[in-house]
């Protein structure tokens, strides 16, 4: 029963912490665009050059094997 009076307030505490925690981003807009960075991913500049030195279009295979 000790356990008890020590859990149920943490759990409270707890919970009410996350809570806060989703409202907050839902507040400050960190899920407005959510296909935005699946977009970005598949349609990236492909003429920025990497950090070596060569542009990404040197690094592909051109006979297909």
């Amino acid at each position: 029963m000790a356990d008890a009076l020590f859990l149920v307030p943490l759990a409270v505490i707890l919970s009410a912490a996350a809570l806060a925690a989703f409202l907050w981003s839902l507040s400050n807009g960190q899920y407005e665009d959510l296909a935005g960075a699946a977009q970005r991913v598949l349609h990236e500049d492909r003429e920025r050059p990497l950090p070596g030195g060569k542009p990404r279009d040197a690094l592909s295979c051109k006979d297909g094997g």
